[in-house]
């Protein structure tokens, strides 16, 4: 007898030896013990999960000799058939090759014949997403009422491709991908059987190969065995697969735990050597990465099979959690970058070295490569001792900056009569940064304390006086913005005796003060702003020089000092909020007898004859008045739009309400927000139906049983009212 491969031989033949698909098998058996059979089933998934197993199993269970059952014996004369393929009434067929109307044509003209020897007539139509348009027409009437001898069974691997028409009529079952435990279950129990040497990691590395394929995994064992000559290890398992020893990637990890750059390179270059596969590689380390977050989460869920246990546990104490996130990120973000880099070598390399420039460490600072030759410290990012950077670490903000410019006045007065301090304290105050207040100030505001800094910075008060040495330690602490350009003064006619007034006038900062102090008597913002009294200004404040305003005396009189006046701020109770603007909401209400009408705009707006805009102007109008004047009716009506009121739109409503009434109808509109609109009453009636069609599909009794026995679901949004 000729070799049979695995897949084949060990092919299930009962629910019982199907492994991975427990919830289809569950529904399929409970269907069968309770004769609650449907006339067409679909199981969808990918290749190798197996959907033509489960046909076999459901075919049998419709014709073994004993009856209908969950549980088929396997040695009648149709169960054995069946398995070997050669049962008249179950009929298999490809819709790759026969997916024509043709094709579908001739089957469905046999299926009205009774079977031959069997119960029911089994039609399996495997890959049915190939069929045309037209084919899938031409079944639909036979799918949705079949005679009750005929059972259809689909299968396919791309439902998205198969009509909605289609997908209504029959039972549909999600068949998942193998786990890979249950691969590498199955594949022990096989290997067993064959009395077949094996090594669990070489089991292992098969079922991740297979990609949640059963088939793909028994077939990759077929290749094992004969590339090992008999006995499945790990070497020849990585060999044939062209698999990446993990010591590699271990040995990358510990490289990246001491910040040794060179190691990472030497690792690469290894790889190089032996022509590894790099996109191969940042997979597996990301897989590894993940393995090693979840013996930090959950070092519970770390299975005692796994070849990498002991490494994958001693890493996880190495780096701290963000670590390992932030390696997974980079991991799979370099994979998928891979295409761009310049060559292989280059995108790998890049991966490590960025995994190795953004490792946070200790005070939050980051790590650097160094020279190659051992990095920088080994010192890593400690979750429980981290925490947000202080105040005192904050650099300072950019002397030209527009916040750096808001210093409140009250900061300056202070800093101006503090105390001179040691030139330690105020080098240990120097990196401080300025206490800025929280309340707007004003650009008038902004200029005085401007001119203030500046005048304390040079040596000098406002008033040209040598200052006191108590401001040099706020200066130092923070420097203060430049000053704004003066306010140029309004023209003045100009003697021969006063200009050499007016020049010593202009040499002095003088002028600057007066013009700030004019602007702070006028500055809207002033409420907002804390009172300036001659206490709070820098001593000598009786030599202080201002200029009144609404001084008329002459300019030798002009130099005597004037008490700043600031306005006290309005009172808050003079100031009230505008009333709110009331708006006239009254509409018609009751029926009009001379038009025999009752009255109900929104209905009468949606049963006129209108299409386009007029269409529009009655459906989203309101009617605020209906009255008559003498043998013609006007109505007032509300537009929320005054485009609805274009494009003749009035003229076409007036002619359909004359024609709906037999009378002159004349129409009067303004513009305004409406509410009461045939509009509004379709979009209410709309939510309302939709509302009792939800409730009405959820207390079905149908439904309430597919939901509690098949573990059905209704699509949110899928309800609509008939």
């Amino acid at each position: 007898m000729s070799y049979q491969v695995l897949a084949r031989k060990y092919r299930p033949k009962s629910f019982e030896t199907l492994v991975g698909q427990e919830h289809v098998v569950r529904a399929l058996t409970h269907a069968l013990e309770q004769q609650r059979l449907h006339h067409a089933y679909l199981f969808t998934g990918t290749r190798g999960v197996g959907k033509t197993t489960l046909s076999r199993i459901l075919a049998k269970s419709f014709n073994c000799e004993k009856g209908i059952t969950s549980t088929p014996c396997g040695v009648c004369d149709a169960c054995t058939a069946i398995d070997a393929g050669r049962f008249v009434d179950y009929i298999e067929m490809d819709a790759a090759s026969n997916r024509g109307v043709d094709e579908m044509a001739s089957l469905l003209e046999q299926a009205i014949y009774a079977p031959s020897n069997a119960r029911f007539k089994v039609y399996m139509i495997d890959e049915v997403h190939m069929l045309t348009n037209h084919a899938f027409n031409a079944m639909l009437k036979t799918l949705e009422e079949p005679p009750e001898h005929v059972k259809f069974i689909l299968a396919t691997t791309d439902p998205q491709k198969i009509p909605v028409t289609v997908l209504s009529r029959c039972l549909q079952f999600n068949l998942k991908q193998m786990p890979p435990g249950h691969i590498v279950g199955h594949l022990e129990n096989i290997l067993g059987q064959e009395l077949i040497e094996f090594e669990q990691p070489a089991l292992r590395l098969l079922a991740q190969g297979a990609h949640g394929s059963m088939r793909d995994a028994l077939s990759l064992t077929d290749q094992a065995i004969a590339y090992a000559a008999g006995k499945v290890s790990l070497d020849a398992v990585q060999g044939m697969l062209g698999a990446l020893d993990q010591s590699y990637l271990i040995r990358l990890l510990d490289a990246l735990a001491v910040n040794d750059g060179k190691a990472l390179l030497e690792v690469a270059d290894e790889m190089a050597t032996r022509s590894l596969s790099y996109k191969a590689a940042l997979q597996d380390l990301g897989t590894l990465i993940h393995q090693i977050a979840i013996a930090q989460m959950v070092p519970s869920a770390v299975g005692d099979d796994l070849p990498e246990r002991e490494h994958v546990l001693r890493l996880a104490t190495v780096f701290a959690k963000e670590e390992i996130q932030l390696f997974y990120q980079i991991a799979v973000h370099g994979r998928n970058e891979l295409s761009l880099a310049p060559d292989e070598y280059a995108g790998f390399s890049m991966t490590l070295l960025r995994m190795l420039a953004f490792r946070p460490i200790e005070g939050g600072a980051l790590s650097s490569l160094g020279g190659g030759d051992g990095g920088s410290s080994g010192q890593t990012f400690n979750r429980a001792s981290s925490s947000p950077p202080s105040a005192a670490a904050t650099p300072a903000r950019s002397s030209n900056s527009p916040s750096s410019a808001a210093l409140s006045v009250t900061n300056v007065a202070k800093a101006a009569v503090a105390p001179a301090m040691p030139a330690a304290a105020v080098a240990q105050r120097a990196p401080a940064a300025p206490e800025v207040s929280s309340k707007p100030m004003s650009p008038a505001m902004a200029a005085l304390a401007a001119a203030r800094a500046a005048s304390a910075a040079s040596g000098k008060n406002v008033h040209g006086k040598p200052a006191a040495a108590a401001p040099v330690a706020e200066s130092a602490a923070a420097p203060m913005p430049v000053a704004p350009a003066p306010v140029p003064a309004l023209a003045k006619p100009e003697s021969a005796a006063s200009a050499p007034l007016l020049a010593e006038k202009k040499a002095s900062p003088a002028p600057l003060q007066t013009a700030v102090e004019r602007d702070l008597r006028r500055s809207p913002s002033m409420p907002e702003m804390e009172p300036v009294g001659m206490d709070d200004m820098p001593p000598p404040w009786d030599e202080a020089l201002f200029e009144s305003p609404q001084s008329n005396v002459a300019p030798s009189r002009a130099l005597e000092p004037v008490p700043m006046q600031v306005e006290a701020p309005p009172a808050v109770e003079e100031m009230k909020a505008p009333e709110p603007v009331v708006v006239d909401r009254t509409l018609w209400h009751g029926p009009v007898v001379e038009l025999g009408w009752d009255g109900n705009w929104p209905d009468l707006a949606a049963s006129l004859p209108l299409r386009g805009v007029a269409q529009q102007l009655a459906q989203q109008s309101e009617l605020i008045h209906c009255k008559q004047e003498g043998n013609q009716f006007i109505f007032d009506l509300r537009v929320p739009l005054a485009t609805l009121l274009s494009a003749g739109s009035v003229d076409k409503l007036c002619a359909a309400l004359s024609e709906r009434f037999s009378k002159n109808i004349r129409i009067e509109t303004k513009i305004g927000a409406v509410e009461l609109t045939a509009n509004a009453k379709a979009i209410a009636d709309r939510e309302v139906r939709q509302k009792h069609a939800e409730q009405a599909i959820q207390q079905d009794s149908f439904v309430q049983t597919l939901m509690r026995e098949f573990g059905a679901v209704i699509v949110t949004g899928s309800v609509r009212p008939v």
